[in-house]
């Protein structure tokens, strides 16, 4: 099976739906046997983090119908929010009718930063790091011996000048392409190794030697076309172009807007063991690079009135070290992907959120957020009413016919059944 777009996968049971994942990306037995177990051992994460007491686990779904670049894909999401999974793959399905997404990811670039303080001459200092900017790079690229051998590393070494309330600092950056890894440690490393030498050219003193999460040369950038008619029709689309320019000119509606962008990008970093706080940062800082906070994405019209998107924001991701090679299910959904390198990887999660974004900013300028999202939700609002898992199905369809999804009324139903 090679067509990513599965009729009616919400409605097959939980068997069914391992069956056509692992038909789809090759798992083996032993894949499925992970899937179905989840999680890890007490042990495992004993040795991830300090003072380990247990484990929390959370759902792990499949987005459908993604067409990116001319390939299918089945995606992993691993989010609690309803509606999330559900909203990604209608927006991939109405964006495949015209050839799906087109990505673009930039070449894994790292920037490592380096601050100098107690700089006497620091125009001279500059000229000086400038100068022997060859050294450096050599030392930095001493300290990674795999990138190194791999035509990668320590590339650029670039200064600039910072003022602050106790003077005027001298910030040397590294450019380093840390090929598929993330690279917070090779860069965190290269930094730290070349502080001595940064320090005998500049006569000053080094503070911080350390990774910038702010990854502005690792940008993913890509497009859809979404059918007017696909959407709901002209009406729609204007809808949907309004709620974005609200989004670009109210920092308040620009927070909520690209909130609803990182449901998606983030919940598919989840299940790929990304650094999902470095990519948030990065993304609202991005989002506020003009001086004022604004929508990540591009919404606009094209000549015969169908809905284009644009999305554009740092993305460092990393497909080997870390967690993505320890954690079991990860290393299944990484497998589930097929993908071969970190750009890839940017170019699904880049995706995943422009889809996410159409879907929510539809529901919004349509029939609310809340029709779709709380017949969805209505199962949770059941369990926590106490429903049994065999009323579940009864109360939830209850509820969402009357339109009243709440506890209360949960529990009357109950008492009424």
């Amino acid at each position: 099976m090679t067509d990513s777009s599965i009729p009616k996968f919400h409605e097959k049971s939980r068997e069914e739906r391992i069956k056509k994942v692992a038909s789809f990306s090759g798992l083996s037995k032993e894949d499925i046997e992970i899937l179905k177990n989840g999680g890890i051992s007490f042990n495992e994460a004993n040795n991830m983090v300090e003072n380990a007491i247990g484990t929390i686990s959370f759902p792990l779904g499949i987005a459908t119908n993604f067409q990116i670049n001319g390939k299918n894909y089945l995606i992993p999401m691993s989010i609690e929010e309803p509606s999330v999974i559900a909203a990604a793959s209608k927006a991939a399905k109405i964006a495949k009718k015209q050839g799906g997404f087109t990505m673009k990811a930039d070449d894994s670039y790292s920037i490592g930063q380096i601050q100098v303080v107690d700089v006497k001459k620091i125009k001279l200092a500059m000229s000086n790091v400038i100068r022997s900017k060859k050294e450096i790079l050599k030392l930095a690229n001493s300290k990674s011996k795999t990138l190194s051998k791999m035509g990668k590393g320590a590339k650029q070494v670039t200064c600039k000048k910072v003022k602050s309330d106790y003077g005027t600092m001298l910030i040397v950056e590294l450019l380093i392409d840390v090929g598929d890894a993330m690279g917070a440690n090779v860069t965190n490393t290269m930094c730290e190794g070349v502080a001595p030498l940064i320090e005998k050219l500049t006569g000053g003193r080094v503070v911080l030697r350390t990774l910038s999460n702010y990854s502005t040369k690792r940008l993913v950038r890509g497009t859809a076309i979404f059918d007017k008619e696909e959407l709901g029709g002209q009406e729609t689309v204007d809808n949907i172009i309004l709620a974005y320019q609200f989004a670009v000119n109210d920092p308040y509606r620009a927070v909520t807007h690209n909130k609803g962008i990182m449901n998606g990008i983030i919940a598919v970093a989840n299940a790929t063991g990304q650094d999902t706080r470095a990519i948030e940062a990065a993304a609202h800082a991005y989002a506020s690079r003009t001086g004022r906070y604004s929508s990540l994405t591009e919404w606009k019209k094209d000549k015969d009135g169908n809905l284009i998107g644009k999305i554009e924001l740092p993305m460092s991701v990393g497909i080997v070290g870390g967690i993505v090679n320890i954690h079991p299910v990860i290393k299944v959904c990484t497998k589930i992907l097929g993908i071969k390198s970190a750009k890839e990887l940017a170019c699904i999660i880049g995706a995943v959120g422009l889809a996410q974004n159409l879907s929510a900013i539809r529901a919004l300028a349509s029939e609310g957020i809340q029709k779709g999202h709380m017949k969805l939700h209505a199962k949770n609002i059941a369990v926590s009413a106490g429903v049994t898992p065999d009323k579940i199905n009864e109360v939830t369809k209850r509820m969402i016919k009357e339109g009243n999804v709440s506890v209360h009324r949960a529990k009357e139903i109950i008492k009424e059944l």
